[in-house]
């Protein structure tokens, strides 16, 4: 049968587990699967898994529950291997990098910020600070045929989205990265300007927060800054 993984951690780990539920409708039962110094946490994948609320809720608690108790390795939610042994066969192989993650996200959480600005600010900041999109524009409005003139504020006003963004993005992170020991950034999108994960000692965990609130209230009510956390540190497995 498929095994649903879990978390890897030390074997020297509690692993309280007999009393926590999996995933599946019934709830899955616990187990592990060692393999040396390195153990997973594990159960039978149940046929049709998708990440409905009840399953991802058991996910998430099995981890919480886990990582109070020590370092922990969190997988994603979906994670499936053939079987125990090829899941111990894993562990072994990689035993090493393991080991050292265990070793770096020992006592650590994950915080993930995203930050988006209101467009329509961002536009008459442009507008009053750029010469160029300011004559364009006024240009278009009083020659509102010329297309060439349009396409070409068009894309400055692009650029300047862009590397305003960008910008701004890079000021926010070097902000808030002292109060963390690593950041991965996520993925880009249209309304977003900063999309960042921050990796923070436990004992650090409420000084980032305040640093985060601190951050949204330097930008105001145009900038929409949104904390989510603490988290297991699944971007920095």
């Amino acid at each position: 049968m498929p095994t649903y993984v879990y978390a890897i951690t030390a074997s020297d780990h509690p692993l309280r587990v007999d009393a926590l539920s999996g995933v599946g409708d019934p709830a899955a039962a616990l187990r592990t699967v060692r393999a040396g110094d390195l153990t997973a946490v594990v159960s039978d994948a149940p046929e049709g898994l998708r990440a409905k609320r009840r399953d991802v809720a058991a996910h998430q608690s099995v981890l919480e529950s886990l990582m109070a108790d020590g370092a922990v390795l969190p997988m994603r939610f979906g994670l499936v291997g053939p079987d125990d042994a090829q899941v111990a066969a894993v562990l072994d192989d990689h035993r090493e990098g393991y080991k050292e993650r265990l070793a770096r996200l020992d006592g650590c959480l994950e915080f993930h910020v995203k930050v988006s600005r209101d467009t329509d600010d961002l536009l008459k900041e442009i507008v009053r600070t750029s010469d160029e999109v300011r004559r364009l524009n006024e240009f278009t409005r009083a020659n509102p045929d010329a297309q060439s003139e349009k396409m070409r504020l068009g894309e400055l006003i692009a650029e300047e989205v862009k590397a305003r963004q960008e910008r701004e993005a890079k000021e926010m992170t070097e902000r808030l990265s002292p109060a963390a020991l690593d950041t991965v950034l996520g993925e880009p999108s249209r309304d977003t300007l900063l999309n960042v994960s921050f990796l923070v000692k436990r004992a650090e965990a409420a000084a980032f927060s305040q640093a985060v609130h601190a951050e949204a209230a330097l930008h105001g009510k145009a900038y929409t800054v949104r904390l989510n956390g603490p988290l297991p540190p699944y971007s920095f497995v």
